[in-house]
């Protein structure tokens, strides 16, 4: 079977819970509705696995996976809510139209069994220091239903992720992250003082098929994860296979690699009480690991201890393909500062505690601000408020100026 061509007749009189013999009325669904629908399941998911409930946990997600409710929420979310739900794959196919989003929900959800994933498109985009961050753009079809995939898989895993990682998880940011190190080094005289801030190499492009493939054991759409991960990478109109990492740009892959590196606190030696009235703090001995996405600060008591943490990481890291990017990693004191997620965080001599934006992150604003203002010469007050509200202001667009995830 395969995806759909165009939208045929509409009808009225079809709900969002599913049409029996026609296409529901993409603008007339009841969106809340359908959040609703999808968060109760994710709820539901998410108990059972807290539980340990792993037959019931797999019946949720097979129940999420063929959800009407479910396939019209990704489809809204790759064809109206993604920053690139205008960029194309290698088949060249965006949607835009509301009988095609329709369509497409309606494929998705009752005929893409036997779809089979197509490669992705390579893009490079700019990053820090003049370099360039790869890309790969899956087809429509495919990030359709990757975000179905992710909502059946995601709750899984929320509610086994260790309690310090903020990478691209739902309801946590690089703020929450940044709270985390504050109370962990704010006070007048904090323990931990030796700062291990490490970053991974291309942890997108290295991470062992292998290894998520036994993490996500009989998850239900397990086969089409592989297929996902297998399905090679268009460049300058060559095809490369992938045997190695997932692409940086598919919908499911930062929850593949934020279950890739599941329980590396564990293995960085993070220790946290289980009972009593300080169950869920961490050890008085034990170093503070806080992550996001693939980049990482350790607090340590002792130089020694970071070091070992360094160490303790390497080895963990290697099964999965992955290592220590040592250009950007550095062990320093919390008195010479170190720069997190675009912050700089520093404690001074007379034992304040300062985090504020890092030069590199005001610099990149500053060059964002520098090209708008090029781009609106000759453009009205008002074009100008429009355009750097949003980036004055702070949005999801925005918010990348402040740190650059490698």
């Amino acid at each position: 079977m395969t995806e759909p061509e165009t939208a045929v007749a509409v009808d009225s009189d079809v709900t969002a819970n599913g049409p029996e013999g026609g296409i529901l009325d993409w603008n007339a669904v009841d969106w809340r509705q359908v959040e609703e629908d999808v968060r109760r399941l994710r709820q539901r998911i998410f108990a059972a696995s807290q539980a340990g409930d792993l037959k019931k946990v797999r019946n949720l997600q097979k129940l999420m996976l063929r959800s009407r409710a479910n396939a019209l929420l990704s489809v809204r979310r790759v064809t109206e809510l993604n920053a690139g739900r205008a960029t194309a794959g290698v088949d060249g196919k965006t949607v835009t139209l509301s009988r095609d989003k329709a369509e497409w929900a309606s494929w998705a959800q009752l005929r893409s069994r036997s779809w089979t994933p197509k490669p992705v498109r390579r893009v490079y985009i700019p990053k820090a220091g003049g370099k360039q961050r790869p890309l790969g753009i899956p087809v429509i079809a495919d990030r359709m239903l990757q975000a179905i995939a992710v909502s059946a898989l995601e709750p899984e895993w929320e509610a086994r992720f260790e309690p310090k990682s903020y990478g691209f998880r739902p309801g946590r940011g690089c703020h929450d992250a940044i709270e985390a190190i504050f109370n962990t080094v704010s006070g007048k005289n904090p323990q931990r003082r030796w700062i291990l801030d490490a970053d991974l190499a291309a942890a997108f492009d290295r991470i062992d098929h292998g290894h998520i493939i036994a993490q996500i054991g009989t998850f239900p759409a397990r086969e089409l994860v592989v297929k996902w991960l297998k399905s090679g990478v268009v460049e300058k109109g060559w095809l490369t296979p992938t045997e190695e990492g997932t692409p940086q740009g598919g919908v499911i892959s930062p929850v593949l690699l934020n279950i890739a590196l599941h329980g590396m606190e564990k293995a960085a030696g993070v220790r946290y009480r289980m009972s009593g009235v300080n169950a869920g703090r961490v050890m008085p001995e034990s170093p503070v690991l806080v992550r996001y996405a693939d980049d990482l600060v350790a607090m340590c008591g002792s130089r020694e201890q970071a070091e070992q943490v360094k160490q303790r990481l390497a080895a963990w890291l290697a099964p999965r393909g992955l290592r220590i990017n040592e250009d950007k990693t550095q062990i320093v004191r919390l008195e010479n500062g170190f720069d997190f997620l675009g912050f700089n965080i520093r404690r001074y001599r007379n034992g304040k505690l300062l985090i504020k934006p890092s030069k590199a992150a005001v610099r990149r604003f500053r060059e964002r601000l520098t090209a708008e203002m090029r781009a609106l010469r000759g453009a009205n007050a008002q074009a100008v408020i429009r355009r750097l509200n949003p980036v004055i202001r702070g949005s999801p667009g925005a918010a990348s100026l402040l740190h650059d995830v490698a």
